[in-house]
């Protein structure tokens, strides 16, 4: 029997993964898709094409766990993957640059030369901040440079952009950053009275706000969205229960081994709940960096 929607008021956060992917990585959403891209890039893009993207409007929770990010090949030679992250892990930085070499060599097939290789960029919205970043804007970008004489870049086909949602209060910003701080306090709340004015005369952000309106309407949306939520709460609730029970214990044994022994609980708990989640060891695995036997121990 088909589903209808309950109409809501209240729009669904395009901070969650699942969310936000709908709403930008759609066939369709080019036009948003292309003005979020403008505004974090700072460069003008002449064509978006969203089709590598899976269609993800059905609910099986069992296949939301892992990674979502957007895939968008922009002016004919761009590969750019774009990821909501709710969850802050300890390895971020690791896996986005995992995340980037698998990106990276996805734009090349089998017998073409390393010139067929493509300019990629992994652009990470962050629900948080990064403890390394702390004395850094909003906003970092980073590039293969030479250290120690000229900075010169190495080569423009490596891009990966990091922004911190946490900070976006702390910088009301500038120029080159007032279009990309609109669309950030739209997907930090879209129903803020501040949207309501960037709407004016941002239609990027304007549009965007419809499409949210009709995905918050969506039951089969509905259901994904809270489940994921509740799956964020679950993974944050464990994170500090699992610190906390390490921390106590090394008050015993010392304060920096009690920190050890949290991270590593906190690990675990996190990969027994994902075990009765029905995830496979490997995607466990990736998620909380424990090596494939120890889970099975667990």
């Amino acid at each position: 029997m088909e589903e209808t929607a309950k109409e809501t008021t209240h729009l669904l956060s395009p901070k969650i993964d699942s969310v936000f992917q709908v709403l930008f990585g759609e066939v369709g959403s080019e036009f948003i898709t292309k003005e979020l891209l403008e505004a974090i890039l700072g460069e003008e893009i002449s064509d978006v094409d969203l089709s590598n993207n899976p269609i993800l409007r059905k609910f099986n929770p069992e296949d939301k766990m892992g990674i979502l990010d957007v895939i968008v090949r922009f002016n004919n030679n761009t590969t750019c993957n774009i990821e909501m992250q709710m969850v802050y892990t300890g390895e971020i930085i690791e896996r986005i640059l995992f995340y980037w070499g698998k990106a990276y060599t996805r734009n090349l097939k089998k017998g073409q030369s390393y010139q067929n290789l493509e300019r990629t960029i992994v652009i990470i919205l962050l629900n948080g901040e990064i403890p390394k970043l702390k004395e850094l804007d909003f906003i970092s970008k980073y590039k293969l440079i030479e250290t120690k004489e000229r900075k010169i870049v190495l080569t423009n086909l490596l891009e990966l952009d990091i922004i911190e949602m946490s900070k976006i209060y702390k910088n009301k910003g500038n120029k080159d950053t007032r279009k990309l701080l609109d669309w950030l306090y739209f997907l930090e709340n879209p129903e803020s009275k501040e949207v309501v004015k960037i709407m004016e005369h941002n239609e990027g952000v304007k549009k965007a706000k419809e499409k949210l309106e009709k995905i918050s309407n969506d039951p089969i949306m509905q259901r994904i969205a809270d489940w994921k939520e509740k799956y964020v709460i679950e993974m944050n609730t464990t994170k500090i229960d699992g610190y906390n029970e390490g921390h106590k214990e090394g008050f015993e044994a010392g304060h920096e081994q009690g920190k050890k022994q949290g991270e590593i609980n906190k690990e675990k708990e996190i990969a027994k709940k994902l075990k009765q989640k029905n995830l496979t060891l490997g995607e466990i695995s990736e998620i909380t960096g424990l090596s494939i036997d120890e889970i099975k121990k667990l």
